[in-house]
């Protein structure tokens, strides 16, 4: 029996551009470099346009580098992810602090979340890929699984006082502005952007990751998967070089 093949770029079908009529973004991922592996090419994009975005790391990645102990890691992360965040036009960039590698989706996330949603009062949320998969065999991580759902459910409850309305008694108001979410890089997206025009300080962006970048196995080319990636992409949205989202709309 013929093994089933992974449909390549032109058997799948055309995606449909994002809507960019919004002012401010807010990206939440759980690592330092979750954004640069081509969502940061959108971002620049954006940024460019005059939109404001904001970037939220759950963590910062401290157990990324395994010759590294965490609290060095932690220190250079940080840095390289305010680098990265600064090559595509974005100046603010929060840590929350959450232990890297061992995330759960619960209370606790959520609240964390929707507190930057209420802070930053965003019109579009960004997060990053959080199916089981990239697609196929390649297994997601659990950090992203865990920080995707809880930025979706985050969402909502931003716009409801009578969730988590600590913050509303710390000075914080409700947020339901929230249009839709983008989950960059998911196998399930239906829309994309063409970073045709910027997808150089996208690739800048990843490699101002120095030192995670060179922890990373030799046979491992981050920057030739990203241009395979983003050229897949651009020929369903008939560029060159484009993203993919997964996008979901909050009602």
């Amino acid at each position: 029996m013929t093994e089933p093949q992974t449909p390549g770029p032109s058997q799948l079908p055309p995606l449909e551009p994002v809507d960019e009529d919004w002012s401010r973004a807010l990206a939440v991922v759980a690592h330092p470099d979750d954004l640069e592996y081509g969502t940061a090419g959108a971002i620049a994009r954006w940024t460019d346009q005059g939109k404001q975005v904001t970037y939220c790391l759950v963590t910062s990645g401290e157990a990324g580098i395994d010759a590294m102990r965490p609290e060095d890691a932690r220190a250079i992360r940080e840095v390289e992810q305010r680098r990265a965040a600064a090559l595509v036009g974005v100046e603010a960039v929060d840590f929350l602090g959450f232990p890297d590698g061992v995330l759960e989706y619960g209370v606790e996330l959520r609240r964390a979340i929707a507190k930057v949603v209420r802070q930053y009062r965003p019109d579009v949320v960004i997060t990053s890929n959080f199916q089981a998969t990239y697609g196929g065999e390649y297994l997601n991580q659990a950090d992203h699984i865990a920080v995707g759902r809880a930025t979706l459910d985050a969402v909502r409850d931003a716009g409801n006082r009578w969730v988590f309305p600590e913050h509303i008694e710390d000075g914080l108001q409700p947020w339901g502005g929230v249009k839709v979410v983008l989950a960059g890089g998911s196998p399930e997206s239906r829309h994309g952007v063409d970073v045709s025009a910027t997808y150089e300080r996208g690739l800048a962006s990843l490699r101002a990751h120095e030192a995670y970048l060179a922890a990373l196995r030799r046979d491992q080319d981050p920057t030739e998967m990203l241009d395979g990636m983003g050229r897949a992409v651009g020929a369903r949205l008939g560029c060159t070089y484009g993203v993919p989202f997964e996008l979901y709309r909050v009602g």
